[in-house]
Order: C-alpha cells, then structure tokens, then sequence
C-alpha cells in the first residue's frame, strides 16, 4: 500500500499512474472520492476506511452525489491525491510519497488540465492549508519527490 500526497497541481497524478503501471498497482484517486470542493476532509478521511474496508464510492460530481461502491484487489495500491497521508491513514500503509513543487508551476498545471478549477482554486487551497497545518503530511512522508520530474522518479523508486 502507497500512499501518495502533495498539492494541488504538484504532480501526484501523473506519479500515481506512471508507478501503478509500473507495478502493476490498482490507483484509487481521491478525486473520484471528494464530495465536490469542499470535500477534502471527508476524501482525507475515507483512506483509512478504505484501507479497513477494502472498498470506496465513487462521488459523481455532474450529480453532485455518491455514486456506485468499487473494490479494493488484493495486491498492490496506491491511493493518490490532497489528504492520502495522514496522522490516521499513515500506519496503514507501507510507504508515503509527497510530491513538492512550487506553487506558481503548481497552480498554472492545475488550471490547464481543468477549466472549471479557476473559480475553486482559492477555496481548494484554503482546505489544502487547513490540513497541512493540522496533519503535516509532508513530516508523515518517508520520501519527497521533485514534482519537475516525477518520471524519473517513477523509473528509479523501488517500494
């Protein structure tokens, strides 16, 4: 189990996928799991639940409600996305990556890749600094990734 963390637009996504390839990894992304754009909290806290259940719903954001129950497989996984580490989820895992990058590269990846990003930006990052000082997940993490090249990282790393 890996848990892999970072900012909005720091390069967590695409390190989660190239890894999960990889190694043959199922990715369960928090972003299928947040409630809408205030759900960091609750996306946060569904990873333990879903390290204990071995299950997660899917939120439906054209709906705006939960959607379909998906399974857990045995074997390797990574659970990706603003909240995966925490205080909580962190002793359940067996390794914890925080992607870093720095905050003008950070917000203009995010809102290339997402056209309705722009009006939540400043509401998302507000949650993201809420959790950060209130779980430190960058101190949880037993390893930092440079967000320029997660690539390379994602060649190199060996869980």
């Amino acid at each position: 189990m890996t848990l892999i963390d970072g900012r909005s637009g720091s390069g967590k996504t695409e390190l989660a996928a190239l890894l999960a390839r990889r190694l043959g990894a199922q990715l369960v992304r928090l972003d299928d799991i947040y409630p809408g754009w205030g759900g960091l909290d609750a996306g946060s806290a569904a990873v333990p639940r879903i390290l204990a259940e071995g299950r997660w719903q899917r939120w439906d954001w054209a709906l705006g409600a939960p959607a379909e129950w998906h399974e857990v497989l045995p074997g390797d996984v990574i659970i990706e996305g603003v909240g995966a580490i925490s205080s909580a989820s962190r002793p359940l895992a067996d390794h914890a990556l925080w992607v870093e990058l720095d905050d003008t590269t950070r917000k203009q990846r995010a809102l290339a890749r997402d056209e309705y990003y722009a009006e939540h930006w400043d509401e998302w990052a507000a949650q993201e600094e809420r959790f950060l000082a209130r779980e430190n997940p960058r101190a949880l993490a037993d390893v930092m990734v440079d967000g320029r090249d997660v690539e390379a990282f994602s060649l190199e790393w060996e869980p």
